[in-house]
């Protein structure tokens, strides 16, 4: 299945090349003159729930705050999301916040600030965002950003382990997401295999064949997330309309009998 994407940076709905973020030579491949309640009001007109809004830095509080109020209860949050304001952005409208850096601290996972967050807010409304990079044969998380490596990699231990403490988790392919030259395969048919929670993943996505293939190698297990190739996102490879009714036909052959 396909989910939407909202990534917001200085305020505005951007899409860019994930591996520069943080960096002096940020590479942008898009910038929209539409707001984030536009998008997500276009997501929940199409039925397009469990989609993503990423708080890429500082600035985009009021932008993902409008999002939420457009589609309530149909969006997940992200970027900055901790135990202290985690609630605050359920209330707001979220169906549920997205962590990564926060749990880690130095580079580890920090169980005792995820028990706190579950504590707080419950696993079912925690996604847990597992970005990562390919560091010889094994997949890396990253944080800040994705410019810190941790030392967690992405793996069946890793998520059967953490899939105690949330309801999905959320995967970017950093060397791959925003270049549009295809998902990474191989870890879309790892996580198929390796978590035992819906997976979303990102990162490559330039083709409707992409999708088709992410549901064949996902088992029906892992969703895609399209962001740079998708036309409305000034792309040219995917067409929104396109993704819509591959939903469409998805759920009718689900409720199948």
């Amino acid at each position: 299945m396909f989910r939407p994407c909202i990534d917001l940076h200085e305020g505005k709905v951007k899409q860019i090349v994930g591996g520069t973020l943080g960096e002096s030579g940020l590479k942008t491949n898009f910038v929209s003159d539409r707001s984030a309640a536009w998008y997500a009001d276009f997501y929940r007109r199409d039925n397009l729930s469990g989609g993503h809004v990423i708080m890429l830095g500082p600035g985009n509080e009021t932008a993902a705050r409008e999002a939420l109020s457009a589609f309530p209860g149909g969006l997940h949050i992200g970027g900055g999301i901790n135990a202290e304001n985690a609630q605050a952005w359920l209330d707001a409208g979220a169906s549920h916040v997205i962590v990564t850096s926060w749990v880690f601290r130095e580079g580890r996972l920090d169980r005792a600030r995820l028990a706190e967050l579950v504590a707080r807010i419950g696993k079912e409304r925690l996604v847990l965002d597992l970005s990562c990079r390919k560091l010889g044969d094994e997949y890396v998380v990253m944080m800040d950003r994705w410019q810190t490596r941790t030392d967690l990699n992405v793996n069946a231990e890793t998520l059967t382990t953490l899939a105690k403490s949330c309801s999905e988790f959320l995967v970017h392919a950093v060397d791959v997401e925003g270049l549009c030259r295809g998902i990474d395969g191989a870890l879309v048919e790892k996580l198929a295999d390796w978590s035992p929670i819906p997976v979303t993943y990102a990162g490559g996505a330039k083709s409707l064949a992409d999708l088709e293939e992410t549901t064949r190698l996902g088992k029906g297990r892992v969703d895609l997330t399209i962001g740079s190739a998708l036309d409305i996102f000034g792309g040219s490879g995917v067409k929104y309309a396109d993704v819509v009714a591959f939903n469409k036909a998805q759920r009718a052959k689900s409720s199948t009998p």
